[in-house]
This record gives C-alpha cells, sequence and structure tokens, in this order.
C-alpha cells in the first residue's frame, strides 16, 4: 500500500494500525463482513427508541437477568443509562459485564467496543483507542468497533480515514441508528437533507435536545438549498493579516476581554475573541443594524444556568476582519440585548480554521497566515463560519514538528491536562478546552474531587452565553500540566460542565481561560489539529 507508511508516522497512537487497514479506497479488514440482519424490535428496544430511558432501563436490567452473557442487551441497558446521565451505574455495570466475560470472540469484541465507548463518554480517550484497538482484532467486522474508530479519528483530525471508516461501517449495518446518524452528515446536500427527514420521520433513541439540533441543522440546509450560499469565500487579494487586539473594558479602569474590530455588510462591530465559541455570534440588535438575511431559526446553548436563548441563523453579505474580505458568511444571532462583558457578539478562533492562527497576547495582536500546503493539495482559503470542514487527514509539515496534537471536536481544542494538588498528591488526567472567551481557568468538580477538597465558594460568580451559573464551587492549589506547561493556581473555580461535555460527545473535566493563556502567544492549526504555546517573561505589555 503506497504511501501508508507516512501516514502512520504521523498518527502516532494507539489506534495508527487502523490507518493502515484503511488506506485504500476500502477498509481491507472489513472487506469481507456480511451485513448484519436485525430481528425485529423486542420491548426494551422499542422503549429505548422511544427515547423512554428509564423503562428501556428495566427492561434491559430484565432480559440480562436472564440472559446475562447477550452483548446486545448489554449495550441496550449501558446505553440507556448514558442518555440518563448516569455515568458511574454505567460504568459499574461494565465492569460487571467484563467480568462475567463472554463465550465467543465476537461477543468479547461487542463488551470492549461498549467498554470503548463508555471510556470515550468520560473523556479519555486514549483508553477508548485501546479499547477499539483489541476489539477489532479479536472481531473485525463489527460495525460499532468501526464507529468507534471513526470517532476517534475524527477526533485526532484524520477525517479522510475516519469517512472511509464510516462508510464501512454503514455498508456492514446501515439500520444502526448512531452509525445512520452520522453517515448520512457526509452526504451531498440534496440527499442529506432527504435522508435527515427520513430520519426524524420515525423514532430512533434520540432525546429531545438532540432532536431539536437536527431539526434546526434540518432548517439550515433546506435555507441553504434554497438560494442563500454560506460558503464564506476569500475575495480579497491578501491572504495574511495582523489585527490589533481591541480592549473590551469591565469598566473604565479594567479589562475584561480582548476582541476583535469586524465590519459586518460595512457595518463595525466589536467581538470578543472566544476560542471555546464556534462561529461568529452577534447580538439581534447587530443583526439588524448589520442588514443580516435570516437563514433559519436556532437556540443558543453554553455556559449558564438560563436555558437555551432563542436567535436564527443569518447570512452577511460581507465580512471584513483587516485587510481580509470574505462574502457570503454564516452569523449566529441571540435573541439578547446585552452578551456577558457587555460585548457585541464573539468571534470563534475556529472560524480561521483555513489559517495558522496566532493569538499573541503579550503583543495583543491577532496573526493570521497561510498553512503550510499539504502535499499534492492547493487549500482554499475562507473563513469557516458555519461549521464546514474538509475530508483530509491531518498533516505535521516539517516546520510543525514541534507543535502538539490535540483533540477536537466540533469548534473544542481539547488537551490532555494532568491535574495534582501538592506535592505527594496523586495526579489525574482530565480533558480541558481551551477557551480564551473564559475569564479564569476553571474545573468541574467531579475531576476536582479526584485529587482534592472542593468546596462551596459564594464570593465567585461565572457567567456565560446562557447566563449566570448558581452553583460555584472553589478548588484551592491545584496545578495544571499539559503540552509540556505546568501552572500552579492558589484557587480555581469550579462549576457543572454537563452541558458542554453533552455536546462535545465526553466528559470535559474544565476549561484552559484567561488566566491561563492570557499570558502566552497560542499557535492554533484547527486544521490539523495541533497547537503550540510560547511563554517569554517580560514580553508584550504591562498594565
Amino acid at each position: 500500500m503506497p504511501g501508508c507508511a507516512s501516514k502512520v508516522g504521523a498518527l502516532a497512537y494507539r489506534f495508527a494500525w487502523l490507518a493502515l487497514a484503511c488506506c485504500g479506497a476500502q477498509c481491507v479488514f472489513a472487506a469481507q463482513c456480511n451485513v448484519v440482519r436485525h430481528p425485529p424490535p423486542g420491548d426494551a428496544e422499542r422503549a429505548f427508541l422511544a427515547a423512554d430511558y428509564a423503562r428501556a432501563e428495566t427492561l434491559y436490567r430484565a432480559g440480562l437477568a436472564a440472559h446475562p452473557a447477550d452483548p446486545s442487551l448489554a449495550a441496550g441497558l449501558v446505553h440507556a443509562l448514558l442518555h440518563q446521565e448516569k455515568l458511574q451505574e454505567a460504568a459499574d455495570t461494565m465492569r460487571a459485564l467484563l467480568a462475567s466475560g463472554s463465550d465467543s470472540a465476537a461477543g468479547s469484541a461487542a463488551l470492549l467496543t461498549l467498554r470503548g465507548e463508555l471510556e470515550m463518554r468520560a473523556g479519555e480517550p486514549w483508553a477508548a483507542a485501546e479499547s477499539a484497538e483489541e476489539a477489532a482484532r479479536l472481531d473485525p467486522c463489527n460495525p460499532r468497533t468501526e464507529l468507534l474508530v471513526t470517532q476517534l479519528l475524527k477526533l485526532n483530525s484524520f477525517y479522510a480515514t475516519a469517512q472511509r471508516t464510516l462508510e464501512e461501517a454503514h455498508a456492514i449495518d446501515p439500520a444502526d441508528p448512531e452509525i445512520r446518524a452520522q453517515w448520512m452528515m457526509t452526504l451531498p446536500l440534496s440527499r442529506r437533507i432527504a435522508e435527515i427527514e427520513a430520519y426524524l420521520a420515525a423514532p430512533e433513541g434520540d432525546d429531545a435536545e438532540e432532536t431539536r439540533r437536527l431539526s434546526q441543522y434540518l432548517d439550515r440546509l433546506k435555507a441553504t438549498a434554497g438560494g442563500l450560499p454560506t460558503d464564506c469565500r476569500l475575495v480579497s487579494d491578501t491572504t495574511a493579516t495582523e489585527i490589533p487586539f481591541i480592549n473590551l473594558m469591565r469598566d473604565a479602569t479594567h479589562i475584561a476581554a480582548f476582541g476583535l474590530d469586524v465590519r459586518l455588510n460595512e457595518r463595525i462591530t466589536r467581538l470578543e475573541i472566544d476560542t471555546g465559541a464556534g462561529g461568529l455570534y452577534v447580538t439581534a440588535a447587530v443583526a439588524r443594524r448589520s442588514g443580516l438575511k435570516l437563514l433559519a431559526a436556532q437556540q443558543v446553548g453554553g455556559v449558564g444556568d438560563s436555558g437555551y436563548r432563542s436567535g436564527y441563523t443569518a447570512r452577511a453579505d460581507s465580512v471584513r476582519i483587516g485587510n481580509l474580505e470574505f462574502h457570503n458568511c454564516a452569523v449566529h444571532v441571540v435573541d439578547t440585548r446585552d452578551m456577558p462583558g457587555d460585548v457585541e457578539g464573539l468571534i470563534g478562533a475556529d472560524v480561521f480554521a483555513p489559517f495558522l492562527v496566532t493569538l499573541d497576547y503579550p503583543m495583543r495582536r491577532l496573526v493570521l497566515r497561510q498553512l503550510p500546503q499539504r502535499p499534492g493539495h492547493k487549500d482554499a482559503a475562507g473563513l469557516n463560519t458555519d461549521g464546514a470542514g474538509d475530508l483530509y487527514d491531518r498533516y505535521i509539515a516539517p516546520e510543525m514538528k514541534e507543535y502538539t496534537p490535540v483533540y477536537r471536536s466540533g469548534p473544542y481544542l481539547m488537551l490532555p491536562t494532568r491535574l495534582k494538588a501538592g506535592e505527594a498528591g496523586t495526579a489525574k488526567m482530565g480533558l480541558f478546552v481551551i477557551d480564551t472567551g473564559s475569564w479564569a481557568t476553571t474545573i468541574s468538580p467531579e475531576a476536582a474531587r479526584q485529587v482534592t477538597r472542593v468546596r462551596e465558594e459564594s464570593s465567585m460568580s461565572v457567567e456565560g452565553m446562557n447566563g449566570s451559573v448558581e452553583k460555584v464551587y472553589a478548588v484551592d492549589d491545584i496545578t495544571f500540566g499539559f503540552a509540556q506547561l505546568r501552572q500552579k493556581m492558589p484557587q480555581v473555580a469550579a462549576f457543572d460542565t454537563s452541558r458542554v461535555s453533552k455536546s462535545a460527545g465526553m466528559e470535559i473535566s474544565g476549561f484552559l481561560g484567561a488566566s491561563t493563556l492570557g499570558q502566552l502567544t497560542i499557535h492554533l492549526d484547527y486544521r490539523d489539529g495541533l497547537v503550540k504555546f510560547d511563554f517569554e517573561r517580560g514580553r508584550g505589555y504591562h498594565d
């Protein structure tokens, strides 16, 4: 297989074997697999498909009591528990199932795949990769294993290999709802619309929030198909720029955040730079004065306890940032008069995915440069305001060999972070989002409790897109270690991250915010899932 060795070398993860197996037009290990034939659904499965997860749990438990070695019943029970956010019960159930074992290689592979799915949800993709590799060696024809590997490959920016793996999974089991849901997102626009409509026409086990998000996405697709493109193409000759940060003030003397002056249809808007957000977000007032064109209704989620905010997706005919101009760009409009910190909106750094993004906080500037060209490819420049990706695998250019690979899920760039309290404490690993929009580095209470004590704190506050967080806790004397950097913090705010975790599909242990990132020069390659942090003491502005 010519060309495969370099791919495996770049992958450098436990599932490197898959890059070899899927280097051709089809995944070699799945070429001889039979199509799965499902029996008619039983009572437990019908309850699950109808999103009655509590009843499904009861029925699956009863079924497992009678047939303890049935992997399909085991999977149904664990999935029902996960949909109810019973993560600890799901983990305990998984341990008991693995201890009981299976009487076949296929059954053992199914249980190992299920363990990998749980490890993914728990925010441990490194462990999930080991489970997926072990499962695939036992049964190379398990479509759920291929689905898990697809998710791992996408998480590591191996989009082309993930696409081929997903196609194999769908060929083996086109009726699996989760496989079908991911597969239909890869189809051409007209087919995708038809497949999503068919998917939504019958219950497939999605909860109300998942169904709402998919319905809103369908509305946006129909608007795009109706003649309002959102390709956000570059129309200026310049392909690089440097833009000074704008100070967004909390009051007359204190800076709350840094932002950019962005022209939406020639009207200047000040947007906060937020690596924890995806796309462009503006208030309804900004949308009206800028003359943005309505595409589809939308609800906006994020940090905070006020529930989802109403809004809509719109299109800007022109977006100018520095000396770069783009046409036909999607913008998310939030139906609120003010955003946290009284900013007019947010600009997620992921919108610059076609560029190498440098957030130079010491010098307070944004630098955009062209990414190294992939061998044999000509990359088009544009803003990624609509969450679109490409179908290439991660490429680490020679000049970027010092960069650190990170996990990417949608707009989130996530770093495995080592947590430790005190000098003699036990260290634990967790996934942290790189989030310049967060006022400080924060942690979830669950992650903090693994290494130290958590106490209630009434003087600390956390505010996000969805309002203020009601319950905020405090953690003392904790050290964060990530990408060859360490930072010891005397006090850290802790709050529930479950809403963000559900959106990402895995447990998020916290956010690396301004108290950490504001001292660094951050280089971000969203295309390939790479980051580099530079720290030089004494460089830059001093307040």
